[in-house]
């Protein structure tokens, strides 16, 4: 059981919640982080209902740090989780109501009278270019005075001022672009740099002090944008229900993005994977090798110690295991449909370098090219991977995948490069182009390879469809599905 989080300065309290059904809600807050991809098992939620027994439940952020402290067990879930947050304990400027009603979260009172930070504007009423400078000047005075707290409450007040688009059948919208549009709250750096800066002097440009002033101006723009888009989500909740919004609103993580689809922003979180995944292996080699130390029967010495106990091998002797690092071989299509899928696993090849003996990496199109060179130790993988699209010789013809030609290159010019000790790994979606697929000089391959897997960014299903030989190829190698970071490891574990 986590020890209770300590309180920390006043928060705003979430909507209310009647006693009878704050056990159910809870039960659909854990329902949908488990939803969302978050492991959560039955002890957890058992902890997490004890949480609330031991925090103060009007203090909405020692909430969110002590259900989090029970329910996570990486940082990178802490964003899908804080999103589940602000939706399932959504922000309440009004009494408590006594109907308990969770959903009833809409923030039509009136704020108290210390809320120096909203502004006494008309309903949508009078000039809307006058209103929007109005609240753009009062949104560069609370970014200059980083009140975190009154900085929400003007995001609010902007969402329903900025953000309200026309009605439609279905209900009133809101939308956080509009806010943006008329705000442009980017285009007020130079302003709160001169309002950071103004007491440093000319000394304080271009030094240490500029440099702070920028990143606290980005952190506040970005907690800006963060409450204008959770206000959007909470009142698209309040309109159309938690669970709807939830499967629009929640971006997959990083680990469940497939790889043909993933984005910059994805591979830059996918990155930091890699290595635990290297660590992954590197132990399960180690174990393997320290539970399987000893080699073949030794014959001999076991008939002739078998001499003392009557002709019984009771104790039996073993030759010396030969323990070698194994090799590996990394096949790896680069062209532009399996761009993303590529690059993860070259990073993860580099990664696995100072764990095997030798690691060389083979590139093709519809040629093939070693690209070991690209990926020394310390190396930068992204412009190792753009060097291989400058500098590898991986197309020969028209620059479409030739799975074939690419076998028979691979084959012709590096015989030696697949052997008795050598792990081969085939990285590709195996689509040919309707061209040949090399089958035969696979199967050789796989023959003279200690171990052979070929990891397939499609799904399953698509398998043999279209111009896909990855069903014919599965008839020679170990056809994996790889879609994403999560069946990567499931694979890394069992290599």
């Amino acid at each position: 059981m986590s020890t209770p989080v300590p309180s920390s300065a006043p928060s705003p309290a979430p909507s209310p919640v009647a006693p009878g059904g704050l056990a159910g809600h809870l039960d659909g807050f854990v329902r949908a982080v488990r939803d969302a991809g978050i492991p959560v098992g039955i002890s957890q939620a058992v902890d997490a209902a004890e949480i609330l027994t031991v925090v103060d439940l009007l203090q909405r952020e020692q909430l969110r740090h002590g259900l989090a402290a029970v329910l996570l067990q990486r940082a990178s879930q802490r964003p899908t989780y804080d999103v589940l947050f602000d939706l399932w304990w959504p922000l309440s400027d009004r009494p408590a109501d006594p109907s308990g009603d969770p959903s009833d979260s809409s923030d039509d009172g009136e704020p108290g009278d210390d809320d120096a930070s909203t502004l006494d504007l008309p309903d949508g009423h009078g000039d809307e270019r006058d209103l929007a400078e109005r609240m753009r000047a009062e949104l560069a005075r609370l970014l200059l005075d980083g009140d975190d707290e009154r900085l929400r409450r003007f995001a609010r007040q902007a969402v329903d001022q900025l953000g309200r688009a026309p009605a439609s059948p279905s209900g009133q919208a809101y939308f956080g672009y509009r806010v943006m549009r008329a705000l442009s709250p980017d285009t007020l750096v130079a302003q709160l740099l001169a309002g950071l800066l103004g007491d440093a002097g000319e000394g304080g440009r271009g030094g240490l002090a500029e440099q702070v002033a920028r990143q606290t101006v980005r952190e506040r723009l970005a907690a800006f944008r963060a409450a204008v888009d959770a206000e959007v989500r909470r009142r698209a909740a309040a309109e159309r229900g938690r669970e709807r919004v939830a499967k629009s609103a929640v971006r997959p993580m990083a680990e469940q993005v497939d790889f043909l689809r993933a984005q910059q922003s994805d591979l830059a979180e996918l990155r930091r994977a890699v290595a635990p995944l290297a660590r992954r292996l590197a132990v399960k080699l180690s174990a393997r090798r320290r539970m399987g130390r000893e080699g073949r029967l030794d014959f001999r010495k076991t008939v002739r110690a078998s001499l003392g106990t009557g002709g019984v091998p009771v104790v039996t002797h073993h030759r010396p295991r030969k323990v070698h690092k194994p090799e590996l071989v990394v096949l790896c299509d680069v062209s532009g449909s399996v761009a993303g899928f590529s690059h993860f696993t070259l990073m993860l090849t580099q990664a696995l370098r100072e764990h095997f003996s030798g690691v060389r990496a083979f590139a093709f199109v519809d040629a093939t090219d070693e690209v070991t060179r690209f990926f020394r130790p310390g190396a930068d993988v992204a412009g190792a991977i753009a060097r291989i699209g400058r500098e590898a010789d991986v197309v020969a013809f028209d620059g479409h995948s030739d799975y074939g030609n690419a076998l028979e290159v691979f084959a012709d010019r590096w015989p030696t490069a697949v052997g008795p000790k050598t792990s081969l790994l085939v990285l590709g979606d195996g689509r040919t182009n309707y061209r040949q697929p090399g089958l035969p000089v696979l199967a050789d391959l796989v023959r003279r390879a200690r171990s052979a897997h070929w990891l397939n960014p499609e799904p399953r299903r698509l398998w043999g469809s279209g111009d896909s030989a990855a069903d014919r190829y599965g008839e020679v190698i170990d056809m994996v599905e790889c879609r994403n970071a999560t069946q990567l490891t499931d694979f890394v574990t069992t290599l």
